[in-house]
């Protein structure tokens, strides 16, 4: 059984539990639209909508906030989701998000290496949901040896808007080919 909010260290980044108390400062990262402006909930952003995302994160377990090792700040926040039975063999990463000073720079590659190598522990593949017109994430998860399966989800998001989101995945096999792990 994995343990979804273990501790995870690498060069620049340590990731750990997300906590209630990390409200604040999860959120001065979050309160910047441009996080959200490709992203399917693009009203993130607002404290009432940021709120309840942070809510749903607490409740749902998996929360891991990103701390960059140098200045010990909050930059961001990553989940495991759990296991889900029509998916055998897989575990979704997902609701990532990081400090747009961040953006460009490696750390999303960092934090989710780290993360890939924990699932691919315990799990034959990971999965990725990624809204279908979200450019920025889309890119991202190529760039990391994401790969497009045919598998797409529809999810209601702000205002009883219906948004498709595409699955991408990343196998055992193809992160010790890409990474060298696992």
């Amino acid at each position: 059984m994995i343990d979804r909010q273990p501790v995870l260290e690498g060069d620049r980044l340590t990731l750990r539990p997300l906590l209630p108390e990390d409200w604040n400062a999860l959120y001065a990262v979050a309160s910047d639209p441009q996080i959200w402006a490709g992203h399917p909930s693009f009203d993130r952003w607002q404290e009432p909508v940021f709120r309840q995302f942070f809510a749903d994160a607490m409740t749902r377990g998996g929360a891991l906030a990103i701390i960059d090792n140098v200045t010990g700040e909050i930059i961001g926040s990553s989940q495991f989701d759990e296991p889900e039975l029509e998916g055998p063999g897989e575990i979704e990463i997902g609701w990532s998000f990081l400090a747009h000073s961040y953006w460009g720079k490696g750390y999303n590659a960092e934090f989710k290496r780290l993360m890939l190598a924990h699932a691919l522990e315990h799990y034959e593949r990971a999965i990725f949901q990624v809204g279908e017109d979200n450019v920025i994430s889309r890119r991202a998860m190529e760039n990391i040896g994401g790969v497009l399966t045919e598998r797409t989800r529809t999810f209601e998001r702000g205002g009883g808007v219906m948004v498709r989101h595409v699955v991408y995945e990343i196998t055992r096999e193809g992160f010790a080919k890409s990474w060298g792990a696992c």
